[in-house]
C-alpha cells in the first residue's frame, strides 16, 4: 500500500496557504520552519499513518496530521486570543464535510472522513517572550482507489 500521509499534508498546506490572516497580515504556512521565521506562523507536519481496514477489495488508512500554531508577545503584552482566532480560521477551512474533502484522486486516494481529534493549547513564559501555541490533530480516513 502506498503511504497517503504526505498527500494529505500537501493538500492541507495548499488549502491554508495565503488563506489565514491576522490583523491584516497573512500568516505563513510551513512544513519546515526556517530560522528566519517570526511569529505568528503555522507548521504542518505528519504524525501517523495507520492501516485500519483491509479486505479483499480495499485498503483504508487513518492519516493524522499535526498543525501547530505559534504566536508570541513581548513580556506581558498580548494573549491567547489571537492563537484561538488562527485555530478557528484553520478549522473552518479544513474541517469540512464530504463535499469539501481534499481531492486526492490524481494520487489514487479518496478521503472518506475528516475529524478534529484534538486541539491542545500551550503557554510558555520565557525570559524575553511569552509563546502561545496550539496543536491541532486532524484525522483523515483515506481509501486507496
Amino acid at each position: 500500500m502506498i503511504e497517503a500521509l504526505h498527500f494529505i499534508r500537501k493538500a492541507i498546506i495548499s488549502r491554508l496557504t495565503n488563506q489565514i490572516s491576522l490583523n491584516g497580515s497573512v500568516v505563513p504556512i510551513y512544513n519546515r520552519v526556517p530560522s528566519s521565521a517570526s511569529e505568528p506562523y503555522i507548521k504542518v507536519s505528519s504524525l501517523s499513518n495507520n492501516e485500519i481496514n483491509q479486505n479483499t477489495t480495499s485498503f483504508i488508512s487513518e492519516c493524522i496530521t499535526k498543525i501547530e500554531v505559534v504566536n508570541s508577545f513581548d513580556a506581558d503584552d498580548g494573549g491567547e486570543l489571537q492563537t484561538n482566532q488562527i485555530v478557528s480560521s484553520i478549522l473552518n477551512l479544513i474541517r469540512t464535510r464530504a463535499s469539501g474533502y481534499y481531492d486526492l484522486s490524481s494520487d489514487n486516494f479518496k478521503v472518506i472522513t475528516c475529524v478534529n481529534e484534538n486541539t491542545t493549547y500551550f503557554e510558555d513564559d520565557l525570559q524575553d517572550k511569552t509563546y502561545f501555541r496550539a496543536i491541532i490533530e486532524i484525522s483523515n480516513r483515506v481509501e486507496k482507489i
